[in-house]
């Protein structure tokens, strides 16, 4: 059994970021960057108006209160034609350009106006005037490649005039669930047989954090069955199989497909839930067998399939996020395997949050594993832990 580390590493180093495809900034929301978005315009273009109110000379108002001439206004799109002399105002609304000559804007609830003059009563020189290039200039780089796109950074891109976006494209990931034993949701039930969950929890898993899915369905326990479904894979960036990678006779995923070609890189790593997980290459296409049990699967997953998935689209670091949370209740000592314990998290006092494990950590118990926020994180012969010291966590709804 290789550590949990050392598992991560080996398989992160067979992927690299895919390639780039240009969408529409509309519908660009949880891509991510594959170039710099570098602004087209200057953001404002001119100096405008932060206030609704008067574009003046701020020697104008040195002394007040003072009466000025009213020479014209300047909606909003539409600048004044003209420029503004000493004596003189100019009507003014929220993003209207400053007129030449004016270098500030007195709010409208500060004055009077009168028709052809307008009284100013309060105001500051050099107020309320937004400069030209205050947000952005044309050419500084507004979004770095590399970040994942939110609703605010689809917000500036548009702003910088920009209607398509490069983002790096969406890795595709085909999933096949094994197991004479297991059938979709909604099919009859033989003697012995459950509903599989893995297959459509994989699919959710890796179309949530940016893939899409190819589900291949579930193959028996039929080598050449098996073997015709997993070519169906052709053209992926990553094949995931569910069950089949363990010990038993009718264990059949690592003995099947490498007779296919399968080029095994591990088998079995130190950790728990999730001992029986692989790793290899179908040719050029990268394998990674998951657990049968449905948590031990979807733990594995959250582990070494979400950070390959975030290599792909070229999301740095890869791996999962660590937090820290308070445990709020003692664990044993550990044994050799790196321990991944489903808990629940709850408001402390303090900064960090109370993570309490649950009693029973079957990795079949789907209803434990969505109940939790978190997994403990427990390395290797770790000693006794008493409820009130820190504990590394993984948070299982901010990956």
């Amino acid at each position: 059994m290789i550590p949990v580390d050392e598992a991560l590493a080996r398989i992160l180093a067979h992927f690299q970021p895919l390639g780039g495809e240009m969408v529409g900034v509309g519908d660009a929301l949880d891509r991510v960057l594959a170039g710099d978005v570098v602004a087209r315009v200057t953001q404002p273009p001119a100096a405008v108006s932060a206030m609704d109110g008067w574009a003046v000379r701020g020697g104008d108002i040195a002394t007040l209160p003072t009466t000025l001439a009213r020479i014209g206004e300047a909606p909003a799109g539409r600048p004044y034609v003209g420029g503004v002399g000493p004596g003189q105002a100019v009507r003014l609304f929220t993003g209207s350009v400053i007129p030449d000559g004016a270098d500030t804007v007195v709010l409208q609830e500060d004055c009077d106006d009168l028709g052809t003059t307008v009284r100013v009563r309060e105001g500051t020189p050099g107020r309320w005037v937004r400069a030209a290039g205050l947000d952005f200039t044309s050419g500084s780089v507004g979004l770095k490649a590399g970040r994942r796109l939110t609703v605010r950074d689809l917000a500036l891109a548009a702003a910088m005039n920009h209607p398509f976006l490069t983002v790096h494209r969406r890795p595709r990931v085909a999933i096949l669930a094994t197991g004479d034993e297991v059938v979709m949701p909604g099919e009859p039930l033989g003697p012995g047989q459950i509903v599989s969950s893995n297959g459509l929890a994989l699919a959710a898993l890796v179309q949530r954090y940016g893939g899409i899915p190819v589900n291949l369905g579930i193959a028996p326990d039929d080598a050449d069955t098996l073997a015709t479904l997993a070519r169906g894979a052709a053209g992926c960036d990553l094949l995931v199989t569910t069950g089949g990678a363990s010990v038993g006779d009718h264990d059949l995923v690592r003995g099947t497909l490498a007779a296919q070609g399968l080029d095994l890189d591990f088998w079995k790593i130190a950790m728990r839930p999730g001992k029986p997980l692989m790793f290899g290459r179908m040719g050029a296409t990268p394998l990674l067998g998951l657990p049968g049990n449905p948590v031990s699967s979807l733990v594995c997953a959250t582990l070494f399939l979400v950070p390959a998935l975030r290599r792909l689209q070229g999301l740095e670091p890869a791996s999962v996020p660590l937090a820290r949370a308070v445990l709020a209740a003692p664990l044993p000592a550990n044994d050799r395997r790196q321990d991944y314990l489903r808990a629940a998290l709850t408001p402390s006092e303090g900064p960090l949050p109370l993570a309490t494990p649950f009693a029973h950590q079957d990795s079949a118990m789907l209803s434990r594993l969505a109940a939790a926020d978190c997994l403990i994180v427990r390395v290797p012969h770790a000693p006794p832990a008493q409820a009130g010291v820190m504990v590394d966590i993984v948070p299982l709804d901010e990956i």
